[in-house]
C-alpha cells in the first residue's frame, strides 16, 4: 500500500498582526492550521471581521506573517524573498471579490488576461491571441470580448476575466476571496458552476473564503470555520453541517435558517 500523498497546501500556526495607530498590535489571524488536498475545495466560512481575507491573502503571501508556517507543494514558502516567491506564484493564483476593482479600467480584456503570461514570459504554444481567446471561451465570455474594457461587462462577466487571468498560468491553488457575493442571486449560480467545472477540468485546488453557508456547503468537500482570528471547527462540509460541534458554527447554522 502506497503512503498517502502530501497535502498541497499546509499550514502551521499562522499568526497575522497589524499595527495600529497607538503602536500596539492587533492579532488578525491568531494561530491557524489547515491543509488542502490536492484537487479538493476547502471552504473557510465566518462573518465579516472575523480574519478569512487577512489568512487567504497570507497564505499567497500578499501579507507578511508574523509567525507560523506556510507550505505549498512540498516546499515551506513563508520566508521566501519575493524572487523566489516569483516561480511559486504562477502556481497559486487569487480570486478578489471585487470584479471591478480589480481590474485595470485602461486595459483591454485581451491585455488583462494576457497580463500574468507576460509577466511570467510563458511561451505559448500558439500566438498569444490565441490563448487569450481559449481562455476567454473556457470562462464562457465571446471571442469579442477580447478587445473591450472592463466598464462594458456586468459584474459576472468582470468575474469571468478574471477567473480567465488566474488560470493562463495553469496553477495548482486558486484562492478564491469572497468571489461570487457581490453579484446577483442568479449570476452567483452561474460563477460557482463555472468553478466546479474548471476544477474538473483542470484538476484545481480550491482555497474558497466566504461568509454564505449555502455557497460553502455547495462548493467545499472540507470546511474550516473561522471566528475571532482562530478556526473554531474544521471537517468533512455535510459533517459539520448536520452536527456542528462548537457553537459558533451551531450558531452560523441557526441564523441561515431564519
Amino acid at each position: 500500500m502506497s503512503p498517502p500523498r502530501p497535502p498541497l497546501l499546509s499550514v502551521q500556526n499562522l499568526a497575522v498582526e497589524f499595527l495600529l495607530p497607538d503602536r500596539s498590535r492587533r492579532r488578525a489571524v491568531d494561530g491557524v492550521s489547515l491543509q488542502i488536498d490536492s484537487g479538493t475545495t476547502l471552504g473557510l466560512l465566518g462573518e465579516s471581521g472575523s480574519g478569512k481575507t487577512t489568512l487567504a491573502r497570507a497564505i499567497v503571501r500578499l501579507i507578511h506573517p508574523a509567525s507560523g508556517s506556510i507550505t505549498f507543494g512540498g516546499r515551506e514558502i513563508t520566508h521566501l524573498s519575493q524572487r523566489k516567491l516569483r516561480p511559486i506564484r504562477k502556481m497559486m493564483q487569487i480570486v478578489f471579490q471585487d470584479s471591478a476593482g480589480s481590474l485595470n479600467p485602461r486595459m483591454t480584456v485581451g491585455d488583462i488576461v494576457a497580463e500574468p503570461l507576460i509577466v511570467h514570459r510563458v511561451d505559448v504554444r500558439l500566438s498569444r491571441r490565441t490563448a487569450v481567446l481559449d481562455l476567454l471561451d473556457r470562462v464562457g465570455l465571446p471571442k469579442t470580448a477580447i478587445d473591450r474594457y472592463p466598464h462594458e461587462f456586468s459584474g459576472g462577466q468582470r468575474q469571468r476575466i478574471n477567473i480567465a487571468r488566474a488560470v493562463a498560468l495553469h496553477p495548482r491553488l486558486l484562492v478564491c476571496d469572497e468571489p461570487v457575493s457581490a453579484l446577483d442571486v442568479s449570476v452567483r449560480a452561474q460563477i460557482l458552476n463555472l468553478f466546479r467545472d474548471l476544477q474538473r477540468e483542470l484538476g484545481l485546488t480550491y482555497l474558497f473564503v466566504s461568509h454564505d453557508l449555502a455557497v460553502v456547503r455547495y462548493m467545499s468537500d472540507q470546511v474550516a470555520v473561522m471566528h475571532a482570528g482562530r478556526i473554531v471547527e474544521s471537517g468533512e462540509a455535510e459533517k459539520i453541517y448536520a452536527r456542528p460541534r462548537h457553537p459558533y458554527t451551531a450558531e452560523l447554522l441557526a441564523a441561515s435558517t431564519h
